[in-house]
């Protein structure tokens, strides 16, 4: 599956207002919960978990930050950019300002990981991770998926 499937301009918060990682969180939890039809304290809490364990930050910027619930029907994916680097304690310590955020039932793990592999794929290259920064618009952010995509 291509991250383009599960992403759409209305999936995309730009720009995600967020001063810190439980604001980012929150905010693009509320997002994916309102496109999924689901509580979005089950969406959060589902995320707050799993970042519990270790932090989502995979460094160059990025963080993936995902969870489990049964809340959520199908793999559901949202992305965000903040304005601000925010602090998120990733791998590299560096501040955050690229989001993918991943929620999905306990039968979709397969894909769930398949996403995650695909996203830090994707973002490690440096052109596309600076496309995605710079986009100016929520439609530019899935073109620039689009287009990474394809290459």
């Amino acid at each position: 599956m291509l991250l383009s499937e599960l992403l759409s301009p209305d999936r995309v918060v730009l720009p995600l207002l967020a001063d810190d990682r439980s604001s980012a969180i929150e905010t693009l939890s509320r997002r994916l919960a309102d496109l999924a039809g689901a509580p979005a304290e089950a969406v959060r809490d589902a995320v707050l978990e799993r970042e519990s364990v270790q932090s989502t930050g995979i460094g160059f910027g990025v963080a993936i930050p995902h969870g489990r619930s049964p809340a959520v029907r199908e793999l559901t994916m949202v992305a965000g950019v903040s304005a601000r680097p925010v602090p998120f304690d990733a791998i590299d310590g560096e501040p955050v300002r690229l989001f993918f955020l991943i929620v999905g039932p306990e039968a979709s793990a397969g894909l769930h990981v398949k996403i995650l592999s695909r996203i830090a794929r994707l973002v490690r290259r440096d052109t596309v991770r600076q496309q995605l920064l710079e986009a100016a618009t929520a439609d530019a952010f899935y073109h620039a998926i689009l287009d990474a995509e394809t290459r």
